[in-house]
């Protein structure tokens, strides 16, 4: 019986929800993540609460700012910086176990983009048959490889590729796909054959995934390139909101005249500031990686 360890199975591949139950004991799981380098994410944002605090005059005026409104800073500030950063995304390879009469998988929630599915075989059945080709652990490689001068070289080897490739083409070495980015679905275009009845233990194949995840919060946190752009967002947010209280009573009653608060003032430097945030995403100074050329 496949049993999860951690959050991969024991065969290495990410664990998947699929909309047919019938024992095979998988479940929800996420990409393997090692968070014991970084700083946790609880210090890092209590580090953000303090900037903001102490950015805000707190101890020197009052900041009537509560736990809330800070949490909602940075929390906004992640969904907008995920919304609107590069940086915020990473390209990665995972492992997915395909399921005999399976064409449908609820992938992770961390997953937002699937760029290829790549199989071992060239043809419509992988294994130990006549379709399966594993050059780099193959004599073949080896001969032309070391020998290159007086065999055939690297030319040969060149065209056998091209070879390759036209019979993935045309024998079934490639699998369509469609992908839903808001259900985390993955559909197979395939009809995915069934070798036995035992579902518990019985994978048809398994197949890499070319994939682009989001960054944990904590790895997010921890780069030192997106760490100031959101405490600086964050700190706008709760500064807009502190102005947005104070905007509502402009002005105190007291003596010679009462006082004045700076409500507009708080609203219209953090706007300001959202502003220069989000042009700064534009010229990617939070490590965003820019467009590059496109052809065709």
């Amino acid at each position: 019986m496949v049993t999860a360890t951690g959050n991969l199975t024991p065969r290495g591949s990410i664990i998947t929800d699929s909309l047919f139950n019938a024992n095979t004991g998988t479940g929800t799981g996420h990409i393997a993540f090692d968070p014991t380098a970084l700083t946790a994410t609880d210090q890092q944002k209590r580090d953000i609460i303090d900037y903001i605090r102490l950015r805000l005059g707190d101890g020197m005026v009052d900041v009537e700012a509560d736990k809330e409104h800070f949490d909602m800073g940075i929390k906004q500030a992640l969904i907008r910086y995920r919304q609107r950063s590069a940086n915020s995304v990473e390209e990665s390879y995972a492992f997915l176990d395909l399921y005999p009469e399976t064409q449908e998988y609820i992938l992770p929630r961390e997953i937002m983009n699937i760029r290829a599915i790549y199989r071992r075989g060239i043809g419509s059945v992988t294994g130990t048959t006549a379709s399966q080709f594993e050059p780099f652990a193959s004599g073949y490689l080896n001969t032309y490889m070391l020998v290159a001068g007086r065999v055939g070289g690297l030319v040969n080897y060149e065209l056998f590729v091209g070879y390759q490739e036209l019979a993935m083409r045309m024998f079934g070495g490639y699998i369509d796909y469609h992908w839903n980015k808001t259900t985390h679905k993955l559909t197979l275009v395939r009809k995915i054959p069934n070798f036995g009845q035992n579902y518990q233990e019985n994978v048809s194949e398994s197949v890499l995934l070319h994939i682009d995840n989001y960054k944990p919060d904590q790895m997010l946190l921890n780069d030192h390139t997106a760490f100031p752009w959101i405490q600086d967002y964050a700190y706008a947010l709760v500064m807009m909101s502190i102005g947005q209280a104070r905007e509502k009573f402009s002005t105190i009653a007291g003596p010679q005249g009462g006082t004045t608060l700076n409500g507009s003032a708080l609203k219209a430097e953090g706007q300001a500031l959202l502003d220069k945030l989000d042009e700064d995403i534009r010229n990617f100074v939070d490590g965003g990686m820019p467009m590059t050329w496109i052809i065709g």
